[in-house]
C-alpha cells in the first residue's frame, strides 16, 4: 500500500493486491470487492511516542505544570481517582498501578483511595468489567466504584451561569485529593473529551448532565475545540469541586497507550490537545460517491448509541446524496434504554419534532442520527435484527460484500474507507 500525508495526516491509498480489513467487534472482515478504481483509505495516525511504561513514567516525573501527583498526596488523607468505562479507549489498567504508586509514596495508603468509574449515564459496570478496566492487581488493592447519577448519591454544590447546577458523586466531593483521568479525542457535543469529562458529565447527577448537554441546542462546538460554551460550563464545576491532578492519554483503536499528558488540568490537557488534533483531525472532502466506514471494532462498536459517531464523521467525506456503510457490530443493540424506547414506541417525525422543543438525553441520538439519513442512504452491516435496522431507517446489509457490490457502478468509483472512523474525525472548515 502507499501511505500519503495530507497536511501531516494519513491517507492510505490502496493497492489492488492488498486486502482491507474492517474491524468489527473484536475481528476483522475482509472486503473481497473489486472496485472500479483503487479505493482511498483515511486513517488516524497511530503510531506510539515509546513503550506504554516509558511514556507514563516521563508524564508522573516531568508533569506539564504544576507538582507531582506525589508531591500532591504529601499531607492528604483521601484520594479518589476517576477512570473512564469500557465504551471509551482509555486504557486504564497500564497506568493505575503507576498512579496508586505515586499516591502511596505521598503517604496514601490503599485504604484511603477510590477508584470511581465516571460513568455519568452509561451503564454501570459489572465485576468483571470492573476487574478488566483496573486490572486484577489494582481491583484486588483499592476499592472500585460505579459512579451513581442518582440526586441521592450526589452533592449540589451551586449553579453556573448558564443554569445547570452542579451536583457531583459525594465520593468525589469528600476526597481531598481528585485525579481525572481520560483520554483525549475531538467530540462533537462539546469540542473534545479528556480533562473536565471525567468530572463533568463522568461523575455528575442525571439533572447536572442533561442540562449541560441540552445546551447544545443553542450552542455549537467545533472538532478538537474547547473554547465554546457547552464546555466552560462543565469547566464551571471546577470552582466548587477542583481537578488536583489530571492524567491523560492519546490512544488507539485496540486501546494501546500512545502519549500521556499529566500535571495541573487546563495546561495538561491543552497541550494533549493539540497532539490528539494532529492524529485525529483530516481534511474533509465531500467528494467519495460511497463511504464504508467500520467504527474501528470493540468497544466503539458495542453499540449503536457509540456507533453514530462514527457515522458523522463517515458523513463529511461523502457526496450529498451518496451512500454510507456502516460496519458495527453492535452486540448490546442500542446502548440506551431512552434511545431503545423513543426508536421503537415514538412515531419518528412526532418524536423529531418533539426533541426540538425539548432535550431529552438518550433520545437525542435520533435527532444524530436523522442529520445523517436526510442526506444519505445509509447501509448498516450489524448484528441488530433487521426489523430493528429499519426501524431506525437503516438499510440492513448482513452480506457486506454483496452490499458493496450491488452501490458499485462504472460512474461511481470514487470510493472511500474509514476502518477506525470512530477516531477518524473531519477538520473544522
Amino acid at each position: 500500500m502507499d501511505i500519503i500525508f495530507p497536511f501531516g495526516l494519513f491517507a492510505i491509498s490502496m493497492r489492488g493486491a492488498d486486502p482491507i480489513l474492517l474491524p468489527y467487534g473484536k475481528h476483522n472482515i475482509e472486503l473481497t470487492v473489486r472496485f472500479p478504481s483503487e479505493p482511498v483509505v483515511l486513517d488516524y495516525r497511530s503510531e506510539p511516542e515509546a513503550p506504554a511504561d516509558t511514556v507514563i513514567a516521563e508524564a508522573l516525573r516531568h508533569p506539564v505544570s504544576g507538582p507531582t501527583l506525589r508531591q500532591l498526596a504529601a499531607g492528604k488523607s483521601r484520594a479518589v481517582i476517576l477512570i473512564s468505562d469500557r465504551s471509551r479507549l482509555c486504557p486504564s489498567h497500564l497506568f493505575l498501578p503507576a498512579l496508586l504508586e505515586e499516591l502511596n509514596a505521598g503517604g496514601i495508603p490503599d485504604d484511603r483511595i477510590r477508584i470511581v468509574v465516571a460513568l455519568g449515564m452509561h451503564r454501570k459496570q459489572t465485576d468483571a468489567e470492573l476487574v478488566e478496566l483496573t486490572g486484577e492487581g489494582v481491583y484486588r488493592r483499592v476499592t472500585v466504584i460505579n459512579h451513581s447519577a442518582a440526586s441521592e448519591d450526589c452533592v449540589h454544590l451551586g449553579t453556573t451561569s448558564l443554569g445547570t447546577p452542579i451536583e457531583i458523586n459525594r465520593i468525589v466531593v469528600e476526597a481531598d485529593l481528585r485525579i481525572a483521568t481520560g483520554n483525549i479525542e475531538p467530540h462533537r457535543l462539546v469540542g473534545v473529551s479528556g480533562g473536565v469529562k471525567a468530572l463533568v458529565p463522568g461523575t455528575a447527577s442525571q439533572r447536572c448532565i442533561e442540562a449541560n448537554h441540552s445546551l447544545s441546542r443553542s450552542y455549537k462546538a467545533k472538532l478538537g475545540d474547547p473554547d465554546n460554551p457547552i464546555h466552560r460550563d462543565m469547566e464551571e464545576a471546577l470552582q466548587h469541586v477542583p481537578i488536583h491532578f489530571l492524567f491523560n492519554v492519546i490512544a488507539s483503536h485496540r486501546r494501546e497507550l500512545l502519549e500521556a499528558y499529566a500535571g495541573e488540568l487546563t495546561a495538561a490537557h491543552r497541550l494533549g490537545l493539540q497532539a490528539a488534533r494532529r492524529r485525529f483531525l483530516l481534511p474533509a472532502s465531500r467528494d467519495h460517491d460511497i463511504v464504508i466506514a467500520s467504527t474501528g471494532g470493540f468497544p466503539k462498536d458495542m453499540q449503536l448509541y457509540q456507533a453514530i459517531k462514527t457515522l458523522q464523521n463517515a458523513s463529511a467525506f461523502v457526496k450529498p446524496g451518496g451512500a454510507i456503510v456502516l460496519v458495527a457490530r453492535c452486540e448490546e443493540l442500542y446502548g440506551n434504554g431512552i434511545f431503545q424506547y423513543w426508536a421503537e414506541v415514538y412515531n419518528r417525525r412526532s418524536a423529531l419534532q418533539e426533541l426540538k422543543n425539548r432535550f431529552v438525553l438518550g433520545a437525542h441520538k435520533l435527532a444524530h442520527l436523522d442529520e445523517v439519513l436526510t442526506k444519505h442512504t445509509v447501509y448498516l452491516h450489524s448484528d441488530m435484527p433487521d426489523p430493528l435496522a429499519e426501524l431506525l431507517g437503516f438499510r440492513p446489509a448482513p452480506d457486506l460484500n454483496g452490499t458493496i457490490r450491488s452501490l458499485l457502478r462504472e460512474d461511481c468509483c470514487r470510493v472511500a474507507v474509514l476502518p477506525h472512523g470512530a477516531l477518524t474525525f473531519p477538520e473544522p472548515g
